[in-house]
């Protein structure tokens, strides 16, 4: 009998490549010469202090904005040049999860969670709402259906959010610093909802923070930022053992809080 074996990944084994990436903001150097990969169903976190460009780099990812020199490949495609119409294309296949939440206030948690359906021909209101209770219980959230954003603590609006991208049917899901302003328990569920959702639909992941507890958790492989550059990218592992003075510094400085 053969050996059980993995079932390929579908689509391209590179799903998102940095090459030499440059952009600036005046004379804001906020991205130097910067590359990277993430494959398919790999989640990488981007790591970095406050102004590193870890949030401009999920947005040249969206192509909200772009590079002043290098190419963005998204999905397979070099999005660098690419019109309106064409990134519409692709934010079909790739979403993001705003630090915000960028709920609607005025719809319920339902409703809100249910938006990206309606965009669909074809389905009915039952349909719609049967994969919305659905998504809002994967997420821990069904018993708010009926509420508005105004009642949600900001860690339940985050999963908010997140049922309401992954109602889209994406094959990679960008996160910007997911457990900011929540409270450690909820940033342990979190942690805990983004690698399920991993492992059960075999998404491609991007999770911009801070958090190196996140990070030891969910990344696959590390990009970490540092005066606009790539200062290190590897495993988790590989970046507990680097050799580079900031690297340790942003380590020792997160061990400490943990002990705090």
């Amino acid at each position: 009998m053969a050996p059980d074996t993995e079932p390929a990944p579908s689509g391209p084994v590179i799903y998102i490549q940095f090459k030499d990436v440059y952009k600036a903001f005046g004379s804001n150097q906020v991205l130097e010469d910067v590359s990277f990969d993430v494959k398919t169903g790999e989640t990488v976190c981007i790591l970095g202090r406050s102004g590193v460009g870890k949030s401009v780099t999920l947005q040249n990812i969206m192509g909200f904005l772009k590079p002043d020199s290098g190419r963005v490949i998204v999905a397979g495609e070099d999005i660098t040049d690419y019109g309106e119409a064409d990134l519409e294309r692709i934010r079909k296949k790739v979403t993001m999860v705003f630090q915000n939440g960028a709920l609607f206030d005025s719809l319920t948690v339902r409703e809100n969670a249910a938006f990206p359906l309606r965009e669909r021909r074809g389905l009915t209101e039952d349909q719609i709402f049967q994969i919305v209770d659905g998504l809002l219980e994967m997420v821990g959230v069904k018993e708010m259906r009926d509420l508005l954003p105004s009642d949600l603590s900001t860690g339940m609006k985050r999963s908010v959010a997140i049922a309401r991208a992954l109602a889209a049917g994406p094959e990679c899901v960008l996160y910007d610093e997911p457990t900011t302003m929540v409270d450690p328990l909820m940033a342990q569920l979190l942690g805990d909802l983004i690698k399920r959702l991993k492992i059960q639909l075999h998404l491609t992941s991007v999770v911009v923070t801070h958090d190196m507890r996140l990070a030891k958790k969910l990344a696959d492989r590390v990009v970490f930022l540092h005066e606009a550059k790539v200062l290190f990218f590897g495993t988790y592992a590989e970046m507990e053992k680097s050799d580079e003075p900031i690297v340790q510094e942003f380590l020792k400085l997160d061990e400490l809080e943990i002990g705090a």
